[in-house]
């Protein structure tokens, strides 16, 4: 049986717009389920970054509940938000937001710092234990400038899962990147799941959307559907991909 390790209930978000109220979340009712990989569609403007952003406390509901570990995260105060964001959520962002005068290694052991969980020692080997499974340990010394699209965002995964989080967040986290580097950060994410990992991601790409094994649809705000599927294997994409897209097409995506 899953395990649901973070839910939502009636959850709303509205935006003051024109002098009106431009609602972008409408009761959305939402679990996420222990060690599982959900995957976010809908069309742009349909509010999947919203609610993302919601269920992580990193942007506040307009109403309604967000509960993990037995609490109430829209009620949480901003100082207990940021101790959640460090030690029990990760986030990789489209955008790698990594610190530009930082080195690889410093980008991702700071966060390991800021969250107080482990000693300086067993935050730098981890973060060489992170930054060798990415593949950019040869490159830990070098600035963000330095290296490529699809090394800075492996390096992201690192900075967001060093901290060992209960929830991996994920908005779009291959947007901007190459279709080499996507598989790239696509398989890293699928193996972390594989691990043990909840991974919940944002994407409009088919090809992200694979490896899911649960898809929500949004739209206006709203969850209009379901797809529930088995692990993801590379032998099985094509299939995989012909009953998405089948799906998708159903919804009229």
């Amino acid at each position: 049986m899953n395990h649901t390790i973070l839910s939502a209930k009636n959850l709303c978000k509205s935006f003051a717009h024109n002098g009106g109220q431009l609602h972008v979340l409408s009761h959305v009712n939402f679990e996420l389920y222990e060690g599982e990989f959900t995957v976010i569609m809908g069309a742009s403007g349909s509010g999947k970054s919203t609610l993302l952003y919601a269920l992580s406390g990193m942007d506040r509901a307009t109403a309604g509940e967000v509960f993990y570990g037995g609490k109430d995260i829209v009620k949480m105060k901003e100082k207990e938000l940021a101790k959640l964001r460090y030690t029990d959520f990760g986030f990789i962002f489209q955008q790698m937001h990594l610190v530009s005068n930082l080195t690889l290694f410093e980008n991702v052991a700071v966060s390991g710092y800021l969250a107080k969980r482990k000693s300086a020692n067993e935050v730098k080997r981890r973060t060489d234990e992170l930054l060798e499974k990415m593949s950019v340990s040869q490159i830990k010394t070098h600035l963000p400038s330095q290296v490529s699209g699809g090394e800075q965002q492996r390096c992201a995964v690192a900075r967001a899962v060093i901290n060992e989080p209960k929830v991996l967040f994920a908005d779009e986290p291959t947007g901007a990147l190459n279709r080499k580097n996507t598989t790239d950060v696509l398989d890293l994410l699928t193996e972390l799941n594989r691990e043990g990992q909840c991974v919940l991601m944002v994407t409009h790409d088919l090809r992200a959307a694979l490896r899911g094994k649960r898809i929500l649809y949004l739209e206006d705000g709203k969850i209009i559907g379901e797809l529930t599927l088995p692990e993801y294997r590379s032998a099985d994409e094509k299939a995989r991909e012909t009953q998405v897209n089948a799906w998708l097409t159903s919804l009229e995506w």
